[in-house]
């Protein structure tokens, strides 16, 4: 499913690696500049990540996955279930009334 190397121009680096420094940046929450220099410069792999989100890449291996897993049995869907009622936004979002609006004002 990942993009064939062989166009013209500077080939790209081993898909593996860069998936595994994507993996590695969203498992762990760091920043992309903090990604261990054993994955190569973060531009790179934060470049790549952001084609790939762009093309619908990751969103073609997300169901190509879950294909595979539904047909072996070994999904579970709950797993994949967002419960609106624990989701809370921040008070600012609900239109919360804002602090010394008093002084604003004058």
């Amino acid at each position: 499913m990942l993009p064939q190397n062989g166009k013209r121009g500077g080939q790209w680096k081993e898909h593996r690696l860069l998936v595994h420094a994507i993996l590695w940046i969203l498992a762990t929450g760091a920043p992309w500049r903090d990604l261990p220099e054993r994955f190569g410069p973060w531009g790179t792999v934060y470049d790549r990540f952001r084609k790939w989100v762009r093309n619908g890449l990751w969103h073609k291996i997300l169901q190509h996955l879950q294909v595979q897993s539904q047909a072996d049995g070994t999904i579970d869907w709950n797993l994949f279930f967002i419960d609106g009622s624990v989701v809370r936004a921040h008070k600012a979002a609900a239109g919360a009334r804002k602090k010394n609006t008093d002084r604003r004002a004058a």
